[in-house]
């Protein structure tokens, strides 16, 4: 198991915790272990278990062979909630089974969910601390922007129970997300003619497209790149973009009052 299963720390002043993300598990880990030779354990979502315990293997036989008996079930019963709003993906948050939420992705489950209140994924793990599982449903690219009904985000979250490494994780997933935005933006310019301020050149377009190749194959390459280095990378980005973008500008510019510019008239 990742991490052991343990109640989030709540430091934060004037702040009462969220019952989304503090209640305890349903059954511990050491409760699981004690009934092994059980399939199921009376009472309990039968895919309980093998979410806390980590037994991913377990859960892709389940999910992917027609003889189990659970696999008609395996998704309703995966995606079955608590009255807080939450399914068995909370629970792989909650239990730091980063591995478990990389599998179970696989088969179309919807990560960006929310309690009804507000609360996803990713702010439960961020809660947890749980770094690994945090790095997880960045790296399957969940929305980190999105907010609870205290209108904070995961980051947010973090902060208010003292998960320190997690709001350091979280500012370089937004720092890196803000570089493939900026990257995405001149490629949809370079596609796409009427996204982009003005005519480019065939020179312009090539250099362009050079360039957020390069920067695309440093994220790749660089997945434990500092902040400072993202934000560099970024700035070398637009330092080649801007002033072709500026170019293209001026010269549509210059194009239209050329065009709207009146003719000479002459009098006989």
């Amino acid at each position: 198991m990742e991490e052991k299963v343990r109640k989030v720390s709540h430091k934060a002043k004037d702040t009462k915790p969220e019952p989304e993300i503090v209640k305890e598990l349903e059954v511990s880990e050491q409760e699981i272990l004690e009934q092994e030779e059980a399939e199921e354990i009376p009472g309990l979502n039968p895919l309980l278990r093998h979410i806390v315990t980590g037994n991913v293997p377990r859960l892709q036989k389940i999910f992917e062979d027609p003889k189990e008996p659970l696999h008609l079930d395996a998704m309703k019963l995966l995606m079955k909630e608590d009255v807080l709003g939450r399914n068995l993906l909370y629970t792989a948050c909650m239990a730091g089974q980063s591995e478990v939420i990389k599998a179970l992705a696989k088969y179309g489950v919807n990560l960006n969910a929310k309690t009804s209140r507000g609360y996803t994924l990713l702010h439960c793990a961020a809660a947890w601390g749980r770094l690994e599982t945090l790095k997880a449903l960045v790296e399957l690219e969940v929305d980190i922007d999105v907010v609870n009904f205290h209108n904070e985000t995961a980051r947010d979250v973090a902060i208010r129970y003292s998960q320190t490494e997690c709001v350091g994780y979280l500012d370089f997933a937004v720092a890196r997300l803000s570089l493939k935005r900026s990257i995405t933006k001149i490629q949809t310019i370079i596609v796409d003619p009427e996204k982009a301020p003005g005519k480019m050149s065939k020179e312009d377009k090539i250099l362009l497209t050079n360039v957020c190749r390069i920067k695309t194959e440093w994220i790749e390459l660089h997945p434990d790149a500092t902040i400072e280095e993202v934000m560099e990378q970024k700035q070398q980005l637009e330092n080649v973009v801007n002033p072709v973008l500026l170019k293209m500008a001026s010269a549509q510019i210059t194009s239209r009052r050329f065009s709207e510019k009146p003719g000479k008239t002459y009098r006989n």
